[in-house]
């Protein structure tokens, strides 16, 4: 089995890691994500900010340890957690203010028959209907390993484990 994962995660040793782009760090996003307001206003200030996050996950269609070439990838398997936070930042003193918490789950597991033509070599089999992201009645505090390096892309590595024998770092981490 091949596997990206995060190890320092895994093993409980952080609480979080940053997914951000690796551009706006530790955030994510400076488009549709942001939004300055210039104060104090006099009125009620009314803006939209939205995010989206495409589930993009890439995998190895060969054991990744192996010079054999052969497509061997049978099922992929995913139970992914995130948090996200909307927040208002003071530019002049720095405080962050959580304004609403979101939590949100990606389960899958998809059989693969690389033998099948394009277009039918996947077939989903769970679960179907996904759970929607739940806005958090009560704030949580952003964890302080979730706002400085690594982040995600940058703290995750490629396992191959082997139905026998040690697992092998096949990518290792770049932070």
């Amino acid at each position: 089995m091949s596997s990206w994962e995060l190890p320092d995660l895994r093993d409980g040793k952080i609480q979080a890691i940053s997914d951000s782009d690796g551009v706006n760090y530790p955030w994510y996003g400076n488009t549709t994500e942001t939004c300055t307001i210039v104060g104090p206003t006099k009125k009620d200030t009314k803006f939209t900010v939205s995010m989206n996050d495409n589930f993009y996950p890439s995998v190895t269609w060969g054991i990744p340890v192996s010079d054999c070439n052969v497509p061997m990838l049978s099922s992929i398997r995913r139970d992914q957690s995130f948090t996200t936070w909307l927040v208002a930042i003071n530019q002049a003193s720095g405080e962050i203010l959580v304004l609403q918490t979101v939590r949100w789950r990606m389960r899958l597991h998809i059989e693969v028959d690389p033998e099948k033509p394009l277009g039918m070599r996947a077939k989903l089999q769970e679960p179907i209907p996904q759970e929607q992201p739940q806005v958090l009645g009560k704030n949580e505090a952003i964890p302080q390993n979730a706002m400085v390096k690594p982040n995600a892309n940058d703290a995750q590595v490629l396992m191959w484990r082997p139905r026998a024998g040690e697992p092998v770092v096949v990518i290792p981490p770049k932070h």
